[in-house]
């Protein structure tokens, strides 16, 4: 097949994208296919017209990219994928492999984008992506198909602290995340009113109440229920840095759980996945209470697929390799 690959692209997870996008193109050019890797948000978005080395790699920093360049990358990611050079490549490829993630890419522009026109892309659809991107809004979603979600409340920057936010405090710490992000940005554990009226947001917040036990997370590739990853944190958190650097994280896979808890990560995983609209892929993640019931964090419809991403982990325990797991997403 003629493949264009996205990578790269407007958000703070622009270089966990290039990295995942040039893996990609490595992995599908071993398997014969004719690739071209694209940053549609680069001041020259064609990093390689065909790629021939399956060994190809790209460094992903320990802090995400600052974020003052992005009104510059959004012009140039909507002008590159609505026309010129770059419309044309994707109009020529048999599939657009979609190694784009977080900012428009999960929010379903860059799908609306391609959906359009009729490009066929890999990954889920634009409605889906606007379903999960939002936090607030999925957790509803699953909390409706029957998924445990945690206790949320969303502070506007417009608002006051709502009174529940308060209470979450006096039980104990919380978890402060931006309701549209990904990849773990500005996710933090907050103790006190003080420290939260630090973050003086500029959008709005996620707050939910600090799951002490353990976190799993469960990959769905087409029909396939991926075994059970545990992320054994040295962090209160599972951040930035941890999700991407060696060694500051064990994650464990498969998971060192009885197996009717694994069945039932997996049976709430597929759930999730489903109610999304069943996208191509998904990874869904769970945290657990001290009593170890597991809560749903998050749907991820377009999660990343760095080498050392959580996706290929779980593939590789399935028994697929990089390129198996690459060629299986091309495909399904």
């Amino acid at each position: 097949m003629r493949v264009v690959v996205l990578c790269g692209g407007e958000s703070s997870e622009r270089d966990v994208s290039l990295a995942g996008g040039w893996a990609l193109a490595g992995a599908l050019a071993e398997r014969g296919h004719e690739v071209s890797v694209i940053d549609p948000a680069a001041a020259e978005p064609v990093l390689a017209d065909r790629v021939t080395d399956s060994n190809t790699s790209y460094p992903i920093p320990k802090t995400p990219p600052a974020m003052d360049q992005q009104p510059v990358w959004r012009e140039r990611m909507y002008a590159a994928l609505t026309g010129g050079d770059v419309l044309r490549w994707m109009r020529a490829a048999d599939r657009v492999f979609m190694g784009l993630i977080g900012g428009w890419s999960e929010d379903g522009h860059v799908q609306a984008l391609l959906e359009m026109p009729g490009i066929p892309f890999t990954g889920a659809g634009s409605t889906t992506c606007v379903l999960s991107w939002h936090k607030d809004r999925c957790q509803a979603l699953l909390g409706a198909y029957g998924v445990p979600v945690p206790e949320r409340v969303v502070i506007r920057p417009e608002d006051g602290l709502p009174e529940r936010v308060k209470e979450f405090l006096d039980a104990g710490p919380v978890v402060v995340k931006p309701i549209a992000d990904g990849s773990s940005v500005d996710v933090r554990q907050v103790r006190t009113l003080d420290e939260l009226a630090e973050l003086t947001p500029s959008t709005e917040l996620l707050v939910e109440p600090f799951l002490s036990g353990r976190e799993f997370t469960v990959a769905v590739v087409g029909d396939e229920v991926l075994p059970v990853v545990e992320i054994e944190l040295t962090t209160a958190i599972f951040d930035y840095e941890a999700k991407y650097q060696a060694g500051a994280v064990r994650e464990v896979c498969p998971a060192d759980v009885p197996r009717e808890f694994a069945d039932r990560l997996q049976e709430l995983a597929r759930t999730a996945h489903d109610a999304l609209g069943a996208p191509a892929y998904s990874r869904i993640d769970f945290r657990c209470d001290a009593d170890g019931n597991p809560y749903c964090l998050e749907v991820n419809a377009l999660p990343g697929l760095a080498p050392v991403s959580l996706v290929p982990r779980a593939a590789a325990a399935h028994g697929w390799s990089y390129a198996d797991l690459a060629e299986k997403i091309l495909t399904t």
